[in-house]
This record gives structure tokens, sequence and C-alpha cells, in this order.
């Protein structure tokens, strides 16, 4: 845990009581703070109060009392209104926060050379994340990884000179982080998301720019027109900036070139790492967050060899292109988060001879944007509520079946998959779906497709269970 020192003896409310929500309670009491917490959901307010945390409706608190209101990041701050509790902090002119500022203080007030990165961006943080984390592990340091992936920020361990924080930060995270300082900031790319949340494009990629705008370097992807600008602008107001590229070969910073990741400094190039035959980090969208991964290790001190020894090793992250199992010739790849058409993309960029499992809960504009890849898919397997309506996208474009459950997809799709002799053939799990009309979340339905690969007769397991 790391107590929240920083508001020792001052009086603290907190609105939302999930897993997080009371993390950071325990943490603000464990730093001596006087926390009064509430939610909206009685039985966590009952669940928090069960573990020693005072609870009241913050409806009728003493406002004028509070240092600080601690907000749980899936409440709204703005839009599409400010959530009640937001209207009373105002109100009264306490000011709003979150546990990445938390987290933020007590790395100021405790160790504030510990290296620190903080990634963000509209797609890829989770893995860039997982990778950052994994080759810093792998080079001996002394690591700790939370935030929006994995676990609550205040639960990891306290800040030292010598700890490394890798912190992947949503939007709404980083909305409630006015001082996030990271070492090495990242923000990969911004398409439009959250816009419920945020009102308009324009709100969305400013909040996103805060947290390379507070970085001592800022790393940001420049492959869409938002953040190209952002780095621009980073750069006039005189920070420090490092753009990346997966598809530009550029004068200064890092870019791909096939499976190579080269520097550029002054138009002079060297090559820094490869992706060849690392299968956990196959496609374009990884190449970025690889160049990512290596931009902030080098920052933090790592050198060549251990930044490379760390990508070959790393095992990818579980439902994103997880490599799952292989068959002789056929490779199971569980791609389970894949839950709408935007995010299924990388997968099916990546592959060239598909044999494509996709169904469950549609989203709207189901799979018509990923009319492109039709060529790459030897069949498709339908499944779930979406079945008819991918049918009638795929029309005489795609070879498909309605298979019905996910069981019956792996069992058809590996028959025919080892029956194609033009190279190696994917079993690829991308649904462009949500689970929810056959399984709980996505995690559920990565684990069932790789027990479903794993009881296939000759699958060899990769990575074996997690």
């Amino acid at each position: 845990m790391v107590p929240a020192a920083s508001f020792s003896g001052k009086r603290v409310s907190l609105f939302g009581l999930g897993g997080s929500g009371i993390a950071t309670a325990r943490a603000l009491i464990e730093g001596g703070a006087d926390v009064l917490a509430w939610d909206d959901n009685p039985e966590s307010v009952a669940k928090a109060a069960a573990t020693g945390i005072a609870t009241a409706d913050l409806r009728g608190a003493d406002w004028a009392k509070f240092s600080a209101f601690v907000l749980s990041p899936g409440v709204p701050l703005t839009h599409p209104k400010p959530h009640w509790t937001v209207e009373l902090a105002r109100g009264s002119g306490v000011e709003i926060i979150g546990d990445i500022e938390l987290f933020c203080r007590e790395r100021m007030l405790k160790a504030p050379i510990s290296p620190f990165i903080a990634i963000t961006g509209t797609n890829g943080k989770s893995t860039t994340t997982a990778l950052t984390a994994h080759i810093l592990k792998a080079a001996g340091r002394d690591t700790q990884m939370g935030g929006n992936i994995g676990r609550a920020v205040m639960t990891l361990d306290p800040p030292e000179p010598d700890r490394h924080y890798v912190v992947e930060c949503s939007s709404y995270q980083i909305d409630l982080a006015p001082s996030i300082n990271p070492t090495a900031g990242i923000l990969l790319n911004l398409t439009p998301d959250h816009l419920d949340r945020h009102g308009t494009m324009q709100h969305y990629a400013s909040i996103k720019e805060r947290l390379v705008a507070g970085s001592e370097t800022a790393i940001v992807g420049i492959d869409d027109s938002w953040c190209a600008q952002i780095a621009e602008r980073l750069e006039r107001a005189g920070r420090h900036v490092i753009r990346i590229s997966k598809r530009l070969p550029l004068t200064d910073g890092y870019f791909a070139d096939g499976s190579y990741l080269m520097e550029a400094v002054h138009g002079r190039y060297s090559r820094v790492a490869f992706l060849e035959g690392i299968g956990s980090l196959r496609g374009q969208h990884n190449a970025q967050n690889a160049l990512a991964a290596v931009a902030a290790c080098l920052k933090v001190g790592l050198e060549l060899g251990e930044i490379q020894s760390g990508l070959e090793s790393f095992p990818g992250l579980a439902h994103r292109m997880e490599q799952v199992g292989r068959k002789d010739h056929v490779l199971f790849i569980n791609d389970s988060k894949a839950t709408n058409a935007d995010a299924a993309a990388p997968a099916l960029s990546s592959f060239a001879r598909i044999y494509w499992i996709a169904g469950g809960l549609p989203k709207e504009g189901g799979i018509e944007p990923l009319r492109g890849f039709f060529p790459r898919i030897a069949k498709a397997y339908l499944i779930g509520e979406a079945a008819p309506a991918f049918s009638a996208t795929l029309g005489e474009a795609v070879p498909y079946e309605i298979s019905g459950t996910l069981a019956a997809a792996v069992e058809h799709a590996s028959h025919d998959a080892a029956l194609d002799d033009s190279g190696e053939a994917v079993v690829l799990l991308s649904p462009a779906c949500a689970s929810f009309d056959q399984f709980k979340n996505f995690e559920v339905r990565g684990e069932a497709f790789r027990q479903a690969a794993h009881a296939i007769e000759g699958v060899k397991p990769i990575g074996g269970t997690r």
C-alpha cells in the first residue's frame, strides 16, 4: 500500500466504493486522513463499512470541513452532467482529485526521483504497460505495475528512489490528476472514444494531453493528426518530446521499418531493436507499443541488450492477440478483448490466413468497417446474437457458417484449418462484439476459447494457463 501521508490530519470525502475506491480509502486512512466515504450502491457502502471505513451520505456532510474530495474515475466529472457529489464539492470550493493524483503527491513527497512511466492512448495502452513493466522486471529492476490495469495504484508498494512504476492511465483518471508528472509520459494514439463522458473530441484529446504535458519526457505517437498536433504544441512550449511512428520514417525519434525498430537523430538512423519471430508482438499496432516501451525504458536507464531480451521474452497480454496453442501449422489466437470492429482490426491485419470466430452481443456498425480484411479470412465461424447480421455483411465475400456456440466454432475452425495446406493457418477468436449474450465478460469468453483449443487432440499449449 501507498499510505497517503500528504493528507495526514485532514478530513477527506470520497465517493465510489468499488475495489479501487476501498483501496484508496484505506490508503488515506493509513496515511492519517479522516475519511468519510459514500456510494450510490448500498451494498458497496456496507462492504466498505465492514472494513472499518467511515461512511455517510455526503448530501448531509459539512463540505466546508473537507480538504479534498476523492472521486472514483467511473463517476461523471463533466459529461453528460456532473455527478451530484461533484456539484457539492465545487459549490464549497473543495478540490476534486482521484487515486492517480494521490499517488503522484506521495511520490513527490517520499521519492521524487523514483522512475515513473505513465501510459495513455485510445488503443494499446494495456499492452504497452504490460510490455514496459515486463522489460523492466526482466532486467532486474524493482518494478510496480498498476493503475487502469491490474492493481489499483494505491495498493502498489510505497515509493523508493530505485523503485520503478509503470502506470496505465485512462482519460477518466487523468482528468482527476492535475499534477501528474511522470518521468516518461506516453501518449500512443487518439481516436474518438468515451465522448459520452467527455463531450467532444477536443475535450477528450485535451485531457489525454495533460499526461504528456506534465512529463519530464513526452513520448508521443504521431500517426494520427490529434497526437501529431499535441507533439508540436508540447515542443513549442519547450517540452522534451520524443516522437514515435509505426508507419513513417522520422528525422528525429523512433520508428518501425518492417520488423526493425529504428532511432533517428537529425536524419541519421540506427537500429535499436527487432521484433522478428516475437509472436506476442505481431502486427503494426504492436510495433507502436514496442517503440513506446523502448523509448521509455531507454529514458529510465536500461541498455539496448536488456530491452531486446525483454521484448523476446514478453508473453503477451491475456485475451489480446494471445497465443494459446499450436498444432502443426495451426496457431490458436485468443483476442477476446476485441469487443468491437475497431478492436478486432489489429488481429485481422496481423495474419494472412485466418479462420475467424466472431460474434456475440453486437455493437453499432457491426463488422462493415472490417471489409478490407475479408481477403485474409479463409472462413468465418459466427456465434451469438450477432451471427445473422454478420452473415449478411459477409455475404458472398467470405465463406461462413453459423456455429452458434464458441465450443462448436473452435472445433469446426480447427478441423478446417488443419486441412489448409497454404502455410500457417490461424484460428482466431476476435469477436468484434461484447460477450454478454453468452459469457459474463471477455475474460470468461477468452478462457473458454483457451480451454476449447487445449481440448483438441494434439494441440500444444503456449504459455500455459493463466
